[in-house]
């Protein structure tokens, strides 16, 4: 499923937060988006999956304008994964994940067993089988994650669209996460953290700062020593890892000058 965002801006109270994005992602693209705190990744992907209503612009999904989905048909080819969980009730985690069958189901339809199977094989993927019956609640804060994860994958989505997925969580289950996200065959959008789990799986970067787009291509070609100092403040080293190809950053100092 195709993603582009036609000449996006964002405002809040006349403050420019987002200027003319213009973002293309082709069907089954791993992408990363990148940036210092602050910059707008998350408003950006808020006003792609419709939290946020821009200024001006214009977001497609196979050239539909998502304006013109309903939020069951845009559920249906879109699923999110976003920082922000604000759950005020507590449900078990079965349940949770099971929220992400809605969106292919009629009003009070029952769970059919097809959604649980594909709910419990979500819960499987991310390191969760066993935790059906636990409380939400009573989950840690990686646990939590990995239990959202889970709903998004149930989801079904062609477009998934992530906010940091990997925070929280220990070395080990961040790779896990992403080599489950990179399996789905699956087109994904995600801001990402830590610039080596970007390197390492995103086929393209978008770089990002003061709301603009200022960097797109490959990681090679977008995550580079001078764009780590000037958009993260940090000198750093890049070197090819002889095993896995990928680049790989090595970070020196945060005592940098002021640009």
């Amino acid at each position: 499923m195709k993603l582009k965002v036609e000449d996006l801006c964002y405002k809040i109270c006349d403050y420019d937060i987002l200027n003319d994005v213009n973002i293309e992602i082709k069907e089954g693209e791993f992408v990363g988006l990148i940036g210092p705190n602050g910059c707008g990744k998350s408003t950006l992907l808020k006003n792609i999956y419709r939290v946020c209503k821009p200024y001006c612009g214009s977001v497609f999904i196979d050239d539909i304008n998502i304006n013109k989905l309903s939020s069951k048909d845009a559920a249906k080819r879109m699923s999110v994964m976003i920082q922000e969980n604000n759950i005020e009730f507590d449900v078990n985690v079965l349940d949770m994940v099971l929220l992400g069958r809605y969106a292919h189901k009629k009003l009070l339809e029952n769970n059919s067993e097809e959604d649980l199977i594909i709910a419990r094989q979500s819960l499987k993927d991310v390191g969760l089988y066993g935790y059906e019956d636990r409380s939400f609640f009573s989950l840690s804060g990686g646990e939590k994650q990995r239990v959202l994860i889970a709903r998004a994958l149930t989801q079904k989505a062609k477009l998934v669209i992530l906010d940091e997925p990997t925070n929280h969580l220990d070395i080990g289950y961040q790779f896990q996460i992403m080599d489950i996200l990179k399996s789905q065959k699956v087109t994904v959008f995600s801001s990402i953290h830590d610039l080596n789990i970007a390197a390492f799986y995103c086929d393209k970067i978008f770089a990002m700062d003061c709301g603009r787009i200022t960097g797109y291509g490959t990681p090679e070609k977008v995550i580079t020593e001078d764009l780590i100092k000037k958009l993260f403040r940090v000198n750093a080293q890049i070197q090819v890892n002889s095993t896995t190809n990928k680049i790989s950053i090595h970070y020196i100092s945060s005592s940098i000058d002021s640009p």
